[in-house]
């Protein structure tokens, strides 16, 4: 997949150590492989995205295989459909499903986070794909790059989404539904609060091929509870007697429970 410089938008050719444009704007690639292109005037902080210590915490939950039954749909589904890529995977964390995506449906992958401490774990780990960092509101990718693009517990922009996607291209949305970790929830707040909740939103840009539950059970101990907290946004939310609750828990039974919803370009 080729990209574009996030400044003025030419064509960017490898160099031995950089990238460069035709206007002689420069990315350095990393000692790990991953390519900064996130421009100053893109940052909304210092650094933007999840720190190590979350992305290290996601990396020690997955690698368990406690989120296998999600790879598995997204595999199959892929298939059903006959996607062979390439794939671009918006808000990629460090690497761990479209990966494995790739992998089994032999498909070109460029991942892209705006977090440079998920990209750079991405890339020292998976040397198969292309990881940058970047925002997903200007896709640093020309028009029409990808089959399949995918965003898994992250954000959807429909339009930039259908620029970069070819003629009929799909887009795979991952989203928690509304009984998502009950069990996990149930410890860190003092009561339950339930609102409604749009798990198959429209998309400007998109029809709805279909949506695909996905609900499994989980049985975790130890550090694994901390690692999964760490990657949900209650960690932003909970107050400091919750925190407190969960650290004193050592097994955790819950029920993971999601929807994958696919799109295709119109």
């Amino acid at each position: 997949m080729e990209l574009i410089c996030p400044i003025c938008g030419m064509k960017l050719e490898r160099a031995e150590k950089a990238f460069v444009c035709p206007q002689r704007h420069s990315f350095d690639i990393a000692r790990q492989g991953y390519v900064n292109l996130l421009t100053v005037q893109q940052k909304h902080s210092l650094n933007p995205g999840d720190t190590r210590e979350q992305v290290l915490a996601r990396r020690a939950f997955l690698e368990e295989g406690h989120y296998a039954p999600i790879c598995q749909a997204l595999i199959h589904t892929a298939r059903e459909l006959g996607i062979t890529g390439p794939i671009l995977d918006v808000g990629c964390g460090e690497g761990y499903y479209s990966t494995r995506l790739a992998r089994e449906l032999g498909a070109e992958l460029t991942g892209l986070d705006i977090s440079k401490e998920a990209v750079r774990c991405a890339a020292a780990k998976y040397k198969d794909a292309r990881w940058l960092c970047a925002t997903a509101a200007h896709i640093p990718v020309p028009d029409g790059s990808a089959q399949l693009v995918t965003s898994l517990f992250a954000l959807t922009l429909p339009g930039e989404f259908a620029r970069v996607l070819g003629d009929n291209g799909y887009y795979f949305q991952v989203l928690a539904a509304q009984d998502h970790l009950l069990g996990l929830k149930s410890i860190i707040y003092p009561e339950l609060k339930f609102r409604e909740k749009d798990t198959v939103p429209e998309l400007e840009g998109f029809e709805l091929v279909k949506t695909v539950p996905i609900r499994f059970g989980l049985a975790i101990e130890g550090d694994q509870i901390q690692n999964l907290f760490s990657m949900t946004p209650h960690v932003f939310r909970v107050s400091r007697e919750g925190a407190q609750r969960l650290r004193e828990t050592t097994q955790l039974a819950d029920t993971a429970s999601c929807v994958l919803n696919v799109y295709r370009k119109r």
